[in-house]
């Protein structure tokens, strides 16, 4: 008895195949050229911190094949000293033939050309209480010396009254301005020079200095507190900002009318004639032109940031939107007979303002040319030859729905009676139409009921 009997499993000769299980296949990568088998086995495939390239991959250089090269221990001298100092270095010699020329570095050393004067113009156009011409002398010397490192210049200046830097600047650039201006044929010439263009201000440069030093020697609470200024600054700003776009948003908009206008536009109507109530009628699209253009000016206010040519078109939409289409169509064709583009093309503030102010120019001269036509054409039509007829005086006006209203009740009380119960043979019909005579044969006899005998 073995666990197959224990467990009732029948014997069977044949073992149960099993089937296994597939592992996935690992990616074969290719070991770049130019890296050992070891290093990318190390590595596991991983990208070098610094590139390794196989110096057979690189570019050779062509050499020819006649050309010597060998590197040589010679003297040389800079041209930017002064001194003559000679100092040696290695150089490549190409043939045993060494190479000619300056130095190399010689080319970086940059000087400043300070303006040099004479006695003559000295005495002419320098003159100054407050300065020697031994001490300007000396500014000039330490100046050429120095290359104008005026923090050097102020340590190594030696006067008898002590000079500070800000002196010892402006005396500098207000003589080389002096002798620039001074040497020319005319001022003119000269005008475009820095020096003459951007005069040194010592004042403003006290100013800055002082500023800087305060700024410099503030502690942590004064900083502290001047962040906190400048935050609660800020804030206060963006509420006024804010309150100032939502009072905007909610006044009324108000037309350029003043009120002198609107007490003589405002008469009784008793007295009121048909060409003033023409004007009137005139004047209504100025006055929701006017306010149009408040209303675009205002959307613009709350916009803040937007481009010219938008708020062009927003105001020339505003001030046509009270005239009909036609009306756009004559001013765009006035425009082009007067040769001006219907869009500018340098949207300036002042030629948007010119533009738009013609548009409302031609607009207004197209109402009133229309209110004229008008006011033509009624006095023409009330002129006293024209003959009136009596009648229409005499006869009282009826309108058309009491007659109207009239001819359905009677014709509802002649339904009802019958016919032949009218007072005539029309009295039931249509105008000009009379009504058909039915006689009393025609119709059939009622039968007789029961109830009836």
């Amino acid at each position: 008895m073995d666990a197959k009997d224990i467990l009732g499993i029948p014997k069977s000769s044949l073992p149960i195949p099993q089937e296994k299980k597939s592992r996935p296949q690992k990616d074969s990568q290719r070991k770049p050229d130019g890296i050992s088998r070891e290093v990318y086995a190390l590595t596991g495939g991983v990208a070098p911190l610094m590139p390794s390239i196989d110096a057979n991959q690189l570019k050779k250089r062509h050499q020819p094949e006649n050309e010597k090269i060998t590197w040589e221990w010679l003297a040389f001298t800079n041209s930017a000293r002064k001194d003559n100092l000679q100092l040696y270095h290695w150089v490549r010699v190409v043939n045993g033939t060494p190479p000619t020329g300056d130095y190399s570095f010689a080319k970086y050393n940059k000087s400043v050309d300070v303006i040099k004067y004479t006695d003559e113009e000295y005495e002419k156009h320098l003159m100054d209480l407050t300065w020697t011409k031994e001490e300007t002398d000396q500014l000039f010397d330490l100046c050429e010396r120095f290359d104008l490192r005026f923090t050097v210049i102020a340590d190594r200046f030696s006067s008898s009254s002590s000079r500070t830097m800000e002196e010892l600047k402006n005396r500098y650039y207000s003589v080389s301005r002096t002798i620039l201006i001074a040497r020319a044929p005319t001022p003119a010439d000269v005008s475009s020079h820095p020096l003459v263009k951007e005069p040194y201000n010592i004042s403003q440069e006290i100013e800055r200095k002082r500023a800087l030093s305060m700024v410099l020697s503030q502690t942590k609470h004064q900083e502290r507190k001047d962040a906190e200024v400048l935050s609660e600054a800020k804030k206060i700003t963006e509420s006024r900002m804010a309150a100032k776009a939502a009072q905007d948003a909610e006044l009324p908009v108000t037309s350029n009318i003043s009120p002198e206008g609107v007490e003589k536009t405002s008469v009784p109507a008793d007295t009121t004639s048909p060409s003033s109530m023409q004007v009137a009628a005139g004047g209504a699209p100025l006055m929701s032109m006017a306010d149009n253009a408040a209303a675009a000016a205002a959307s613009l206010r709350m916009l803040r940031v937007y481009l010219r040519t938008y708020a062009l078109d927003q105001m020339v939409q505003a001030a046509s939107s009270s005239a009909g289409l036609r009306t756009i169509k004559r001013v765009e064709q006035f425009l082009q007979e007067l040769k001006v583009n219907l869009k500018p093309k340098v949207p300036t503030k002042a030629v948007c303002a010119e533009h738009l102010e013609l548009r409302k120019e031609i607009l207004t001269l197209l109402n009133l040319q229309k209110l004229l036509q008008n006011k033509e054409e009624g006095s023409y039509n009330e002129t006293p030859d024209t003959p009136k007829r009596v009648m229409d005086q005499d006869r009282t006006f009826i309108p058309d729905s009491v007659v109207s209203f009239g001819e359905r009740v009677v014709k509802r009380d002649q339904k009802r009676k019958g016919p032949g119960a009218g007072a005539g043979p029309g009295a039931g019909a249509g105008p000009g139409r009379e009504a058909p005579s039915s006689p009393a044969q025609s119709k059939r006899p009622r039968k007789l009921k029961a109830t009836d005998s």
